[in-house]
């Protein structure tokens, strides 16, 4: 057995801890969150004014009484559709997952609102017939000091019978975005696969990548661009991740005068 990886959470980040050597690498997911996402803001707004508007006459009675409390309900208008929409992902990732290993999942013991999604991901399987590689293992970059925990990797023929081996990622949000292509890159050209009991071996050789995407009223199973080119861009948001997290900090000295200063700070002052 080899050394296990754990994760923890820091400063709004993931990252992947080997339990043996307690080396620890940010995750892919916080490492694409440096992306810029000014759309973010819009969408924030038009979630607090959808609030407001469907509930007005709450809103005006509780801000009646305390003002501070409306303001709070209604700020939290997008954090509580992202709770909400969170929840929905893990239940059906959980499911997704007995389904690819081939456990049995009854949909008439799920909640109404996960039957829907194990419709779809059964006609998927019916349809597409994947073959399991791996599944909601750790790959691991030594090379970029990187980790993260993907879906599945899969075995897929062609049409004329030629197996591919696709690394595959399951959305169930409003869409499917292009940053899926740096996730999925950057599980396929990581140095290595590791198991929850620590296991660990080389990241084969992988030929391509798609994302299943799923909502409650229909699938798709998409083609992801998976090259060297979006790597590398994964690779330079790898170095801005450092940036913002540690070398951003270092970078600012002290003053060598300020204003209401009384006199000059020299160098020897500065050192000492």
């Amino acid at each position: 057995m080899g050394a296990r990886v754990s994760t923890v959470q820091r400063s709004g980040s993931r990252f992947y801890v080997n339990q043996e050597t307690k080396e620890t690498v940010p995750g892919v997911t916080s490492i694409i969150g440096m992306l810029p996402k000014p759309f973010l803001t819009q969408w924030a707004a038009k979630m607090t004014a959808e609030a407001a508007v469907d509930n007005l006459p709450a809103v005006t009675a509780i801000a009646d009484g305390d003002r501070a409390g409306a303001i709070d309900f209604l700020k939290g208008a997008h954090w509580r559709y992202t709770r909400s929409r969170a929840s929905i992902g893990s239940e059906a990732h959980d499911m997704f997952e007995r389904m690819i290993r081939g456990e049995y999942v009854s949909s008439r013991y799920l909640p109404d609102a996960m039957r829907p999604y194990h419709g779809h991901f059964a006609e998927f399987l019916d349809t597409v017939q994947p073959e399991l590689i791996r599944a909601e293992d750790v790959a691991w970059s030594d090379r970029y000091k990187y980790a993260g925990s993907f879906d599945a990797l899969l075995r897929i023929k062609d049409d004329d019978g030629t197996p591919t081996v696709v690394m595959a990622d399951w959305k169930t949000s409003k869409d499917t975005y292009p940053e899926v292509a740096l996730q999925m890159c950057a599980y396929g050209y990581a140095d290595w696969i590791i198991d929850p009991d620590g296991n660990r071996e080389p990241m084969p050789h992988v030929d391509a990548a798609a994302v299943l995407h799923i909502t409650d009223d229909k699938w798709a199973f998409k083609p992801v661009r998976f090259d060297d080119a979006v790597f590398d861009v994964f690779v330079h948001l790898r170095q801005i991740f450092d940036w913002d997290k540690e070398l951003s900090k270092t970078v600012l000295g002290k003053p060598f005068a300020q204003g209401g200063a009384k006199r000059l700070v020299t160098g020897t002052e500065r050192r000492a």
